[in-house]
């Protein structure tokens, strides 16, 4: 099982970002639509430092998907007698690996660097977010000062621009 996941792994790499590496593999039945009917397709899961990307050899070249961290919303994990099962949750559509065949410690590291990553994107959009109001804030504040007569039009300018600058 080890060598069919380093040939998919060493297949995938040419359509990876330059500067991106594969950091957690798992490898299992991939649930997907084609031509509109329900499919499965075994492939890996690659967790990158940006992002998850299934990866699949078909007959005649490959299936590739990709899902920057930033995209999911959620996780869903579970276990039964067939393996574990993964589930991710973003815009709208839901991803799924089911009978995923890695070990079992190799799975709760693939799960856990994508927890990390999941948790620390949302945390830059949430701090990203409250600079932005925190800005946009400031803006209404100045523009009160300026009708007031307070700040000139090149002064509220100046300084509207200067916050502007930090979005």
């Amino acid at each position: 099982m080890a060598k069919k996941i380093d040939k998919l792994v060493q297949m995938s790499r040419k359509h990876l970002d330059d500067d991106e590496s594969t950091v957690e593999v798992i490898m299992g039945a991939y649930e997907t639509e084609v031509l509109g009917n329900d499919s499965v397709r075994t492939g890996i899961f690659i967790a990158t430092e940006t992002r998850l990307v299934f990866f699949a050899k078909k007959m005649f070249g490959f299936q590739l998907e990709s899902f920057p961290y930033n995209n999911i919303s959620s996780m869903e994990m579970s276990k039964g007698l067939m393996g574990h099962a993964i589930s991710f949750f973003g815009s709208g559509n839901k991803v799924s690996m089911k009978w995923i065949s890695s070990e079992e410690e190799t799975v709760h590291k693939f799960v856990s660097f994508v927890r990390s990553k999941l948790e620390s994107s949302k945390s830059s959009d949430t701090s990203e977010s409250r600079l932005q109001y925190g800005i946009s804030e400031q803006i209404r504040e100045i523009a009160e000062l300026h009708e007031q007569g307070i700040l000139t039009d090149s002064e509220f300018e100046s300084k509207k621009q200067e916050l502007l600058d930090r979005i």
